[in-house]
C-alpha cells in the first residue's frame, strides 16, 4: 500500500477546459503531515459530494444499488459487529460521543448475526458446563 501511495505523487492528470488541456500532478504537497488523498486542483481535502457524485453512486449503479455515505456507515457499522469487534470499538471508529448512537441507530439487525449469538452462548456452556444437555438450540 506505501508503494502505491508513493506512486500516487510520481502522477499526473489530465482535465479538459474548453480547449486547453491542464496538466496537474495528483498529489499537491507529499509532506509527512498531508493528506493521502487531496483535490486535484490545489491539494485540499476532498468534497465529499463530488466523491459520492462522481465515483460512489456510478459504481453503485454499475451493480444496481443505491447508496449514500448513511446506508455506508450503517453498513460498516453493521459490519464490524458481525466481525466480532467490541460495541466500544465500533463507536470509536465511527466517531459517536455516546455508544448508543452506534448500537440503536448505525449497527443493524441481522438475522444471522443472531444465530451466531446462539451458536456462541451454546459453545460457551458446553465448554463452562461439561456434559450437560443443552435445551435451546
Amino acid at each position: 500500500m506505501i508503494e502505491h501511495i508513493h506512486r500516487l505523487k510520481t502522477l499526473t492528470v489530465d482535465i479538459r477546459a474548453g480547449r486547453a488541456v491542464r496538466h496537474l500532478k495528483l498529489v499537491k504537497s507529499s509532506e509527512p503531515d498531508d493528506l493521502v488523498f487531496q483535490s486535484v486542483w490545489r491539494g485540499r481535502p476532498l468534497n465529499h459530494a463530488n466523491v459520492l457524485k462522481r465515483h460512489v453512486k456510478p459504481a453503485a449503479k454499475r451493480l444496481d444499488c443505491k447508496v449514500n455515505w448513511r446506508s455506508l456507515r450503517t453498513s460498516c457499522a453493521t459490519w464490524m459487529m458481525q466481525a466480532g469487534a467490541d460495541p466500544k470499538s465500533v463507536q470509536g471508529q465511527m466517531r459517536h460521543s455516546r455508544i448508543s448512537t452506534t448500537m440503536d441507530i448505525y449497527a443493524k439487525f441481522v438475522p444471522e448475526g443472531q444465530k451466531q449469538a446462539v451458536r456462541q452462548l451454546r459453545a460457551f456452556v458446553e465448554r463452562s458446563v461439561p456434559n450437560v444437555p443443552l435445551v435451546f438450540q
